[in-house]
């Protein structure tokens, strides 16, 4: 039985980084020394924003304001990360210090 789960532990980490290979070479392999079509470089640049933004908003879409704790350690947790982001400007530490102060609210607050 071990050695079961071993194998297909082992191929799916071999498939794994076949597939991760292949997408970080295949654009090499699209576009070759070609300039990036226009498009690509829209989306490179203004994608990561929206991504971001849509996040935030599936991450907060669960908030109850009219019950306790009124969405207080949503609202404080995601204000640290605007101030640490804006005056650190480390995308790692506002995050991380963001989901530490969440979670101890959550824990605190309940």
């Amino acid at each position: 039985m071990t050695t079961i789960i071993s194998n297909q532990s082992f191929w799916a980490i071999v498939i794994m980084s076949a597939v991760t290979l292949l997408l970080r070479v295949l654009p090499f392999l699209v576009f070759g020394h070609r300039k990036t079509p226009a498009y690509i470089s829209f989306l490179g640049k203004y994608l990561p924003y929206a991504i971001m933004g849509m996040l935030v908003v599936y991450c907060l879409k669960g908030i109850t304001f009219t019950a306790a704790p009124y969405g207080l350690p949503e609202l404080i947790a995601v204000a640290l990360v605007v101030v640490l982001h804006v005056w650190k400007r480390n995308t790692l530490l506002s995050i991380i210090c963001g989901t530490v102060c969440y979670m101890i609210l959550l824990q605190t607050m309940m």
